[in-house]
């Protein structure tokens, strides 16, 4: 990873209680794609290439460039990745946020490389806002605030 492209991913850790908290969607993003499977490389292997698995689709669906035959691929990979989850995982750990990935690939088909659709500009403009204004209700009420 380069400099700065999760600097403040650690402050999100409290090794104390072993939690993580207080991530912003980008930190989720990096965490599924670069440190989950060196965050568990200590587990068994048919826990951990499942993991692996899920973090390479995630890689692959976030890439700038996705050929036509890897989303089919990719298609065909992901309900056999959720299945090996559902071995491992008990299933109240699956509710209906956990099948949504194998939409994600359809998706890719329709609206094209994700970078384009990605929020978090947005979620940067809105804490600079935050920032900025004191009064929550011009920035959100109102989409020019200077007029």
């Amino acid at each position: 990873m380069t400099d700065g492209y999760s600097s403040n991913l650690a402050r999100c850790v409290d090794v104390d209680k072993g939690r993580i908290h207080g991530m912003k969607s980008h930190y989720f993003h990096i965490f599924m794609e670069c440190l989950l499977p060196s965050a568990f490389s200590s587990l068994l292997v048919h826990v951990l290439n499942p993991l692996i698995e899920l973090s390479n689709f995630f890689k692959n669906l976030c890439s700038t460039t996705v050929r036509d035959h890897d989303l089919v691929k990719m298609e065909e990979n992901i309900s056999i990745i959720l299945c090996k989850l559902e071995r491992i995982f008990p299933l109240a750990f699956f509710d209906s946020m956990e099948h949504l990935p194998i939409h994600l690939t359809n998706e890719l088909r329709l609206g094209g490389p994700v970078q384009y659709r990605w929020l978090y500009p947005f979620e940067r403009y809105d804490k600079i806002s935050l920032l900025i204004f004191k009064n929550t209700s011009i920035i959100f009420l109102n989409p020019s605030p200077f007029t």
